[in-house]
């Protein structure tokens, strides 16, 4: 019997693929050239995110605070989202290697900012076509 591998992304961070370096990346942003010739930021699209940060459910008054919680564990969710285009600090991304595929591991934090695609907005003021 064969098990299928997944790929699980935890706590703040996200897997992102690498785009290789061009001074215009594929989705608009221009680098200049100091950030190209330093290697300081690099893009890429997400493929996966982890949950977020830990935070914890504040105890609540009529509680034992040394009572072990046993409810479902809370996160502050990641700002990236599957589908964005990422620039983010060379430094903080950890390349792995998974079936095959290069990846970058990185935490949130190290994320300077997201290109997502949406689509544009049905303008409710336009009037309707049929009478």
């Amino acid at each position: 019997m064969a098990f299928r591998k997944r790929l699980l992304v935890v706590g703040d961070r996200v897997l992102i693929t690498p785009e290789e370096g061009e001074e215009r990346t594929r989705v608009g942003l221009y680098l200049p050239p100091t950030a190209v010739d330093s290697k300081e930021v690099r893009g890429g699209r997400i493929v996966a995110t982890g949950p977020g940060t830990p935070i914890s459910a504040p105890t609540e008054l009529d509680e034992e605070p040394w009572k072990i919680g046993g409810g479902e564990p809370r996160y502050l969710p990641v700002q990236a989202e599957v589908g964005d285009y990422a620039l983010f600090f060379r430094r903080a991304a950890v390349e792995i290697s998974f079936e095959g595929k290069k990846y970058l591991v990185v935490p949130q934090a190290a994320i300077l900012t997201l290109v997502r695609e949406e689509l544009p907005e049905l303008d409710d003021s336009a009037p309707d076509a049929d009478p």
